[in-house]
């Protein structure tokens, strides 16, 4: 069941990342956002709910509502057209989770997962940049977020569901994990030309009416052209 809703966390994080790479409308991605948020948030609490105290399947199926209620948030935060700060906060905590996970799927769970050792490390880095972008505000790497969110779209979420699926995971796991860490890294340095150059916004200058004293040097100023109805010497 979880492997049906990773297919579609592939989707969503597909679609926010064109939607950061500027070739889809915020809103138009709010709806798949709010559908796959409630798909992660039902999936572990069905899990939990038919685990029967099992604590090492109530841990694996509570990372799941990390990734739920960031697509329910983002959802309605673009709908909303809300300020992006808690979510860009809630990101970092979800960052620091995620690293708790990749560790948890080397060390702890048996058998060991070392493919998704991978894949929650390279979410903690796509975490920690939404952090970056919403919230410290440095929106110079939004595109280069949106490339990692695609590219994890892909390759962490959709690939992996369908070998899942399929049966084919287990057969070459050292094999999958080498690849996605290959993939992984190379993503990280190959879109680094994506951060656009950071310049902060520069307040409009304040008019002057014609005639005022001039400014202290350095100072930026705006005349007010001279009005018609103004006397003209004599």
């Amino acid at each position: 069941m979880a492997s049906v809703g990773l297919l579609y966390v592939g989707a969503v994080l597909a679609v926010n990342g064109l939607m950061l790479l500027g070739y889809v409308e915020a809103r138009a991605a709010a709806p798949l956002n709010l559908f796959v948020g409630a798909l992660q948030v039902i999936t572990p609490t069905f899990l939990i709910f038919t685990a029967k105290g099992d604590p090492t399947a109530i841990l694996a199926a509570s990372g799941l509502y990390l990734f739920g209620f960031t697509y329910l948030y983002v959802g309605i935060n673009l709908l909303g057209n809300l300020d992006g700060t808690g979510l860009g906060w809630f990101s970092a905590f979800v960052a620091l989770c995620a690293v708790v996970y990749a560790g948890l799927n080397f060390f702890y769970f048996t058998p060991r997962d070392t493919g998704f050792t991978a894949i929650w490390l390279y979410w903690a880095v796509l975490w920690a940049l939404f952090w970056v972008v919403l919230g410290i505000k440095r929106e110079e790497f939004t595109r280069y977020t949106g490339a990692i969110a695609l590219t994890a779209g892909i390759i962490t979420a959709a690939v992996p569901a369908f070998l899942l699926l399929t049966g084919m995971w287990t057969k070459h796991l050292w094999w999958w994990t080498l690849g996605l860490a290959v993939l992984e890294g190379l993503s990280l340095v190959a879109f680094l030309p994506l951060r656009a150059r950071y310049q902060p916004a520069v307040p409009p200058a304040a008019p002057v009416p014609s005639g005022a004293p001039e400014a202290p040097e350095g100072v930026p100023v705006t005349r007010e052209p001279a009005r018609s109805g103004a006397r003209q010497r004599s």
